[in-house]
């Protein structure tokens, strides 16, 4: 008696789903806090901010030779 595709796989350990990647909100702010870029809008303040910033810590900046 043939076996079907899926029994297949669970019959060999294929059936394992793979870890979903994290899309919650929390996850996506903590990615963005770890890989800081020059920001795209923002009121005057903010570009202060991120210019401070740039100088302060120029190692936790990621290149933003795209402007």
């Amino acid at each position: 008696m043939p076996i079907t595709p899926d029994e297949f796989l669970r019959k060999y350990g294929f059936d394992k789903e793979e870890e979903e990647r994290d899309h919650s909100l929390r996850h996506n702010a903590m990615e963005h806090a770890k890989h800081l870029r020059r920001p795209h809008a923002g009121t005057p303040h903010d570009w202060e901010e991120w210019e401070r910033y740039k100088q302060e810590h120029p190692d936790e900046v990621e290149d933003d030779s795209d402007s």
